[in-house]
């Protein structure tokens, strides 16, 4: 039996594939997009060209464990994909949140991210919406600029800000790029919610990673564009308090598509996977 407990309600009937198709990756260098991003207010070019660049790791790290060097982590977020691919709210655009800083928000997005990625032709946009604190674009090695706040601040188009993944065809990520603004009034504006509805029109998934929830006014910002929250939570790490406090808020939207425990150890009979405890989630009761 996973140790994954069923964190996303899973009932039978998978959700059609509605994102767009795509053709086979190509080996070369940067090609035009072969995600359609409809014109709109000029957030969007045909004619612009996507950025292909490689994710760059360090061996040892946790993130996108489906090289066979983690197995047990990476069937875990198999799991979790499972889950939200049969979900029947059918979320779409979700953010993915945590109490407070170092619970591995960004770590669980980009795994998940990387999983629903790898499921035949699902297209998955991974955002980083942190443009106070941002790490996502750090943490796989891709370069911060431009971002997303480069493309809210009318500094740059939507389709040069994206990165396309050599490694995951399918997979996308916005970088937070950066903020001369204050970020809550990019994220307080019709051009964000005219680009969410965008990325979510052209994306099977869109996982948006934001600042710790209550932290700053950003989240609830971010949350408001959503379909639904993942949010994370670390066992003997996370502040049971501001744990428990964040939970209910998330809960009290209705938002709340599930939770993912991060760096969780089985109940009993646990063996460490290499050097990287896999996560665990248990089911939304409502």
């Amino acid at each position: 039996m996973s140790t994954i407990f069923q964190a996303l309600d899973t009932k039978t009937g998978l959700i059609p594939e509605t994102g767009p198709r795509r053709d086979a990756p190509n080996s070369g260098g940067p090609v035009a997009a072969r995600v359609a991003l409809p014109a709109a207010g000029g957030l969007s070019d045909p004619a612009v060209r996507m950025r292909v660049l490689p994710i760059q790791l360090p061996e040892s790290s946790p993130l996108l464990p489906f090289d066979g060097a983690h197995d047990k982590a990476g069937e875990e977020y198999r799991i979790v994909r499972t889950n939200l691919l049969q979900h029947p709210d059918a979320p779409r655009l979700l953010v993915i949140s945590s109490a407070g800083s170092g619970d591995g928000k960004t770590l669980s997005a980009a795994n998940t991210a990387g999983a629903l990625a790898m499921k035949g032709e699902t297209t998955v946009l991974l955002m980083d919406a942190d443009l106070r604190n941002p790490s996502l674009a750090g943490t796989l090695g891709l370069p911060g600029e431009p971002g997303l706040a480069d493309v809210l601040q009318g500094d740059c188009k939507l389709e040069e800000a994206i990165v396309e993944t050599a490694q995951f065809p399918n997979l996308f990520v916005l970088p937070a790029g950066k903020a001369r603004r204050n970020p809550a009034e990019l994220l307080d504006s019709a051009r964000w919610r005219q680009l969410c509805v965008i990325v979510k029109n052209s994306f099977r998934f869109v996982l948006i990673d934001t600042p710790p929830i209550a932290a700053v006014a950003d989240y609830d910002l971010v949350q408001e564009a959503a379909d639904g929250v993942i949010f994370v939570a670390r066992p003997d790490y996370s502040n049971r308090s501001l744990c428990l406090a964040a939970l209910q808020r998330v809960h009290a939207t209705g938002k709340l598509t599930g939770v993912l425990i991060n760096c969780a150890e089985d109940w009993f009979l646990y063996k460490r996977y290499g050097r990287y405890p896999y996560p665990a989630t248990y089911r939304n009761s409502g």
